[in-house]
């Protein structure tokens, strides 16, 4: 650090890019190595800029952001793997260092993305850390559960999973704009255009047709196949969200009583269509079929990941609130029949998916 200090105190800044068009690409063994050569590419032109992002939505929202602009986005989490839970290798952090921006979702949540940041502030890297989630009111873990039950594991902890609900989502839009204006400010204007148009266009639809959807269903409870990841959409439209793992892990064990559980809301509510969570295990959703009166279960997903085929349609935010978690919620509340709730051969593709 006393070198980069040298460097500083001769009004010559080591940034990120131009310690890779120096040739030091691998940063995190130090920026010492390098300062001693001379910079090529030190021209200020925001061209190729990159970011990456740690979860698929603020991927997706960054990547409808920079339309039109020279900013490329990227996202880390794999084809297929849930967002929330994955351990990547030390080639990730690698990955964060030479981008320009790391889009996160906040402290607490994914624990490799906390100890890329820390690297990146501790070695003194000028990667933009945008997080996604400043400025956001949380609700309480257990807010969605019944108040008898508010003792069941930490009450005080917070549910970061508020992109799930599309008002909140668009402050973590404003983040993210804000963020990559301040990276690339001589494209500021079609940044925030974009991101004006994303807020109305997109997220105000969601909200609207979300509204439609739970407004005034048969059934005001819903049993999710799922952990604790929709209470947003709860208690955004007063919806009783029931999950069947009441922790936030997507991997958490499922235990007899949490079945028990599930077969009580099922037969009181009278309930014939269950959600199953797209990047969990289907095994609890099938025993709820063989041993309760559900017909079928049909897939929500709280956007934490993505399937190849999405990949290859182009499925963002977006497509999914559409194609798969609007229609499912119109099933499990009664709204509409499977067959009629989405797409021609929805039903048919995701009645007990595997």
């Amino acid at each position: 650090m006393d070198d980069v200090s040298q460097i500083n105190r001769s009004s010559v800044t080591l940034t990120r890019r131009k310690a890779l068009a120096a040739g030091c690409v691998s940063v995190t063994a130090g920026l010492t190595g390098c300062l001693s050569g001379t910079f090529g590419g030190t021209s200020t032109d925001d061209s190729g800029l990159v970011a990456v992002a740690s979860f698929f939505s603020f991927y997706d929202f960054a990547r409808k952001i920079v339309r039109e602009t020279p900013i490329s986005v990227r996202n880390l989490i794999p084809t297929g793997l849930h967002g929330h839970g994955w351990e990547p290798n030390a080639k990730i952090t690698q990955d964060i260092i030479e981008a320009d921006a790391f889009i996160h979702v906040g402290k607490d949540f994914q624990p490799w993305a906390d100890r890329a940041i820390q690297t990146v502030k501790d070695d003194g890297v000028d990667t933009q850390l945008i997080n996604v989630r400043d400025g956001i009111e949380l609700v309480d873990l257990a807010a969605s559960l019944d108040r008898d039950e508010e003792g069941v594991g930490n009450n005080r902890a917070k549910d970061p999973h508020f992109w799930l609900d599309p008002l909140r989502a668009k402050q973590a839009v404003d983040n993210i704009t804000q963020g990559l204006t301040e990276l690339a400010p001589a494209h500021e204007q079609t940044i925030t255009e974009n991101a004006t148009q994303y807020k109305s266009g997109i997220l105000d639809r969601i909200h609207a047709d979300y509204q439609t959807v739970f407004d005034d269903p048969p059934r005001r409870v819903t049993q999710l196949a799922a952990h604790n990841a929709f209470q947003y959409l709860g208690v955004r439209y007063d919806i009783e969200m029931r999950p069947l793992v009441v922790n936030l892990a997507a991997s958490g064990d499922v235990k007899p009583s949490d079945i028990t559980e599930a077969k009580r809301v099922i037969e009181t509510n009278d309930i014939r269509y269950i959600a199953a969570a797209v990047f969990e295990t289907r095994k609890p959703a099938e025993q709820l079929l063989a041993e309760t009166p559900v017909e079928a279960y049909f897939p929500v997903t709280p956007y934490a990941g993505v399937r190849k085929e999405w990949v290859e349609q182009g499925w963002g935010y977006e497509e999914i609130a559409y194609n798969i978690n609007i229609p499912t919620f119109n099933v499990v509340l009664g709204n509409k029949t499977p067959p009629a709730a989405g797409p021609d051969g929805w039903a048919d593709q995701w009645r007990n998916y595997e």
